[in-house]
């Protein structure tokens, strides 16, 4: 209610401020001020932002799980747990994987199974419902590699319907066309100690706890298999193949180098927990990792078992009566944001603030030669940066374009160090441009296709293919940099862009929800590449925008364009997603067009009284179709960005004229392709 109350006391204000139909700057003004005055306030004293990144319900299972695997269960913590996954079952009785998406089968199941262990009765009509839409889903049969593994640990699933993932892996180098760095990033971190614990399968059943309930059609090995394809000369049916070969293999232990794959994986391992906030400093590594050390028989007082505890621990946020966890933490890129932000409308370049958040930015690049030296063979020196506070192995593509986007505006009081850090990092970013022209977010060219065949490969990450979104930051970045389009990589990258385009005009964002995402992107960055924009596919690009702006004059979009493009542009209005869709049309530079005017008095007329903006929906992703994030940062920096993008392109082709007509510009609408 206090939310209803605090909108309609704004809309009022800036009602009276922009009677004249923005004639008058005054409502923009107070709004970017409101707004900039929030965000400095969320500074933390050591010059950075971080928001809290906000999933589904799928870690705090896995943890309540985690916890009584381990044995070890504080009953006020899973006390608190079972009111956060309580609070976020759906009235059909699941759980699903994003704001407002329908109850998906691995997250219903995981919540169901921890409530089971914490003692919640199988008659509760929480369980009732839950059971029921787990049965419908398909059971237990139609979860993920990854979550019968889990299973599998508490004795809740048979470990040879679990798909092998053999250690001999990291032992495949270069010199096999399909080998470990293959592999995207994300994966290599979760399948090493995966591979661990396969190899160990320490299996701790619990007592009078089992998930036959949730089997369709009663326990029965046929239903465990995973089946075929129909065309027995497939990739998926050899490596079925394979892994029946695999299960034999490990059987009668002819596995004359699992020692020393084992040993290499456990070397890996170890090393990758330096100079990192756990392994590769998300979640499902990190927590993977921990069982893997158990399983190899660490003890509870390792160094290296504590030091994992403690950086899971670093991830949740534990109140009086709930919790909930974090997949990973996002300062480095929270703070290029909000500074570029800031920047652009109009604090002062010597303020504090962000010449505080200059040297803390500077401070976290990463001069190490981590993972990526594996795939990108350049003599290059050095640098990038990570989306968390510190993960020396994996420095990526997209948070060092956004942090040197951030770098080459904000102050500081030693400009040569970050000149220097600015061109290095720039040298290292552009030998990442994959052979198609596009850049991907920690590899280069990791796009072999016939990984996502592998039975474990059902979490759909396997690859880290290079994607519109990114290619087009940078693009914004080198148009900035006054870098010509002549330029062999600006040139390719260009049509790499191009080829990607939607036959509807808009673009497939791979880091964001989803369409508007990257239909936004591109425009942006070409604009900022100072191409013609009056081009037919750009305008196309247009259209699309303004085909799917709403009523209420913002736009918004769900993660379900993900699992079918039907639904592109549609979902409640957002206060980020609108901000996206106002900056991709203010490419054109028609600050008066009435689809732009309606964006801003959108953003304008839902800022709350503090100068923040309410958000419920899910506008970030992680692995499109599993997992997604909502950056809760977003909501307050974007709009803010949108705002100052308007305004500074009213001073720049002058405030509308006083019969409120537009400015026309020469564009020959004629040639769009509808």
């Amino acid at each position: 209610m206090s939310v209803t109350v605090s909108q309609t006391g704004r809309a009022g204000q800036v009602a009276r401020e922009t009677a004249t139909g923005f004639n008058s700057p005054n409502g923009l003004q107070t709004a970017i001020e409101q707004s900039q005055n929030y965000l400095l306030s969320e500074q933390k004293p050591e010059g950075y932002w971080v928001g809290e990144l906000i999933v589904d319900s799928t870690l705090v299972s896995d943890t309540v799980a985690y916890h009584h695997w381990n044995g070890k269960v504080d009953k006020e913590w899973e006390r608190k747990a079972v009111n956060h996954l309580s609070s976020m079952q759906l009235p059909d009785g699941g759980w699903n994987i994003y704001y407002g998406g329908p109850s998906e089968v691995n997250a219903t199941i995981k919540a169901y199974l921890a409530l089971k262990l914490a003692g919640v009765p199988v008659t509760d009509p929480r369980m009732l419902r839950a059971r029921e839409v787990a049965l419908n889903l398909g059971g237990v049969p139609r979860m993920n590699t990854f979550s019968k593994l889990y299973l599998a640990l508490l004795g809740l699933f048979p470990w040879k319907f679990v798909p092998t993932i053999p250690s001999e892996v990291i032992l495949i180098g270069k010199w096999f066309h399909v080998n470990f760095h293959d592999m995207s990033n994300w994966s290599r971190s979760m399948l090493v100690p995966l591979a661990i614990i396969n190899h160990f399968k320490p299996t701790r059943p619990l007592d009078h706890v089992t998930l036959h309930e949730l089997y369709r059609e009663g326990f029965h090995e046929r239903d465990l298999l995973l089946p075929p394809d129909p065309d027995r000369l497939t990739l998926r049916n050899f490596f079925l193949w394979l892994d029946k070969l695999h299960k034999f293999v490990e059987d009668n232990r002819l596995r004359p180098f699992r020692k020393l794959a084992l040993r290499k994986a456990e070397q890996w391992m170890l090393e990758r927990f330096e100079g990192s906030n756990g392994l590769a400093a998300i979640f499902p590594a990190m927590l993977n990792s921990l069982i893997a050390l158990k399983a190899m028989g660490y003890a509870d007082n390792h160094p290296q078992v504590l030091r994992a505890e403690r950086e899971l621990k670093r991830l949740e946020h534990e109140t009086e009566d709930s919790v909930r966890i974090e997949p990973c933490l996002s300062p480095v890129w929270d703070t290029a944001i909000v500074a570029i932000c800031l920047h652009e409308s109009g604090v002062p370049s010597d303020h504090p603030a962000l010449k505080k958040c200059c040297d803390w930015l500077m401070d976290k690049e990463i001069r190490f030669r981590g993972d990526w030296v594996y795939k990108n063979s350049a003599d290059v020196e050095p640098s990038g940066w990570v989306f968390e506070y510190e993960n020396k192995w994996n420095p990526d593509v997209d948070d060092t374009a956004m942090v040197l986007l951030a770098l080459r505006k904000i102050p500081t009081d030693n400009p040569k160090r970050r000149d220097e850090c600015f061109k290095r990092g720039l040298k290292w970013m552009m030998t990442f441009q994959c052979k198609d022209g596009g850049w991907a977010a920690f590899d280069k060219d990791c796009t072999k296709s016939i990984l996502e065949k592998v039975p474990f490969a059902d979490h759909n990450a396997m690859l880290d293919p290079e994607c519109a979104d990114i290619t087009a930051r940078i693009l914004e970045l080198l148009g900035y940099e006054n870098i010509s389009t002549d330029n062999p990589q600006v040139d390719k990258a260009l049509q790499y862009v191009r080829d990607q385009q939607d036959d509807d005009g808009s673009w497939y964002g791979r880091w964001g929800v989803n369409y508007i995402y990257g239909t936004w992107q591109v425009l942006r960055g070409m604009r900022a590449l100072n191409l013609n924009m009056n081009q037919p596919w750009l305008l196309r690009g247009r259209a699309w925008l303004e085909s799917v702006q709403h009523e209420d004059g913002g736009w918004g979009e769900r993660c379900n364009t993900y699992d079918d493009p039907v639904f592109k542009g549609k979902g409640p209005s957002t206060a980020s997603q609108t901000a996206w869709a106002v900056m991709g049309l203010l490419a054109f530079d028609d600050p008066d067009r009435p689809s732009v005017r309606r964006g801003i008095e959108y953003l304008i007329r839902t800022q709350e009284s503090n100068g923040s903006w309410t958000e419920l929906e899910t506008t970030g992703t992680g692995f499109p179709r599993v997992f997604y994030l909502k950056y809760d940062m977003y909501r307050n920096s974007w709009p803010l960005l949108a705002l100052a993008t308007y305004k500074n392109l009213l001073k720049k082709v002058g405030a509308p004229s006083g019969n409120g007509k537009p400015h026309q510009l020469e564009v020959e609408e004629a040639t769009l392709v509808k």
